[in-house]
């Protein structure tokens, strides 16, 4: 393992372009909202929110004033219906905003609002944040080329999510990990390496343990254990290679060497080839929907010249691909990196279509 990678201190939020604003209306992406993220700015107070253990757990949970407190609760449940429903008010009776909870910690500062459904006590959550260019391709990207759909939505500063359930890593490797059978550990290192190998091909960055989490999934007598991103504020925008490598963070320490008990070479190889399959069928799935979002993405600027030059020279360091070499924005980056993995994929097929018909 290398040195841990470092990332810019403050990263900033880009602008949402005329294009990308109409590509998110073509997608049913850009939808008119009742309230927006400066609205729940204007809380009158905080107290501070601790787990299950007792300790901080870095969110606040906000108050409004009488005089708010309704408007503000009417709009989120009309959010909730327009994220989750038709947007219409008739299940308004069966919701109640049971908390609306501030973080201070990271970029993007979101608000968690929790919605209760009163006739069976069922609850779930979404958030609410400022609009960051870099985050909404990353949503977009993770709903093509994963194999999880998201549910968003976009209306000029402000930017709504749906919850992704699962457990944070940083969580799993401390209390849960120790318990798992050594079957289970083999699977989860699997899942792992096939994780790492996504992050790069998209240039998904800041995949440390507690931006990520560990959804484990009953399968008749067993478990299977799936990875999944929770914060796409670092899309394509740092310099450095190993930032998009999930393996090179000190928090996925034991994941690594989770890999490399469970794992031969072999192994981890043929992982990363049935990954880069995976994303390059959904590439070809995708159809012109990728095809214009990478064509907005290599006319929009997403970092900084100096991070573009670092980034295209230590990728086609790994790839030799000369066409790296010629990009100078991010968005090119990423339209090089797919296709890399498009053709790649394309040219095994036809080799082993040839080969096919030869045997015949």
């Amino acid at each position: 393992m290398s040195q841990d990678p470092v990332i810019s201190k403050k990263k900033p939020a880009f602008p949402v372009s005329p294009d990308l604003d109409a590509y998110l209306d073509t997608y049913n992406r850009k939808i008119e909202i009742p309230i927006f993220y400066e609205d729940l700015l204007r809380f009158s107070g905080s107290v501070v929110v601790y787990d299950t253990k007792g300790e901080d757990s870095l969110w606040v949970r906000v108050f409004y004033s009488d005089s708010e407190r309704q408007e503000i609760d009417h709009s989120l449940k009309r959010v909730y219906s327009i994220l989750h429903s038709d947007g219409s008010d008739h299940i308004f009776e069966f919701l109640n905003v049971d908390a609306v909870d501030f973080c201070t910690f990271g970029n993007s500062k979101p608000f968690r609002i929790r919605i209760r459904n009163i006739l069976n006590d069922n609850f779930t959550y979404f958030y609410v944040k400022k609009t960051d260019a870099s985050r909404i391709y990353g949503l977009e990207l993770e709903h093509m080329l994963s194999p999880y759909n998201l549910n968003f939505l976009v209306y000029k500063d402000t930017l709504i999510e749906e919850h992704i359930p699962g457990i944070p890593g940083d969580v799993f490797m401390k209390e849960m990990l120790p318990t798992c059978t050594e079957s289970e550990k083999s699977q989860l290192a699997k899942e792992f390496v096939k994780f790492n190998e996504r992050c790069l091909i998209r240039l998904l960055g800041d995949m440390r343990s507690y931006n990520y989490v560990i959804v484990p999934v009953h399968d008749f007598d067993h478990v299977v254990y799936k990875i999944r991103a929770i914060d796409f504020d670092q899309q394509f925008y740092e310099g450095k290679l190993a930032i998009y490598r999930p393996q090179f963070f000190k928090e996925n320490r034991i994941m690594v060497e989770l890999v490399r008990k469970k794992l031969l070479r072999g192994s981890v190889d043929q992982y990363k080839v049935e990954e880069r399959s995976f994303v390059a069928k959904r590439i070809l799935s995708s159809g012109n929907r990728i095809k214009r979002l990478v064509e907005i993405a290599k006319k929009d600027t997403l970092s900084k010249p100096e991070h573009i030059d670092r980034l295209k020279g230590e990728i086609y360091a790994l790839t030799l691909d000369i066409h790296f070499k010629k990009c100078t924005q991010m968005g090119e980056i990423l339209a090089w990196a797919l296709d890399f993995v498009r053709r790649n994929y394309e040219d095994v097929s036809m080799k082993q279509i040839i080969e096919k018909r030869i045997d015949l």
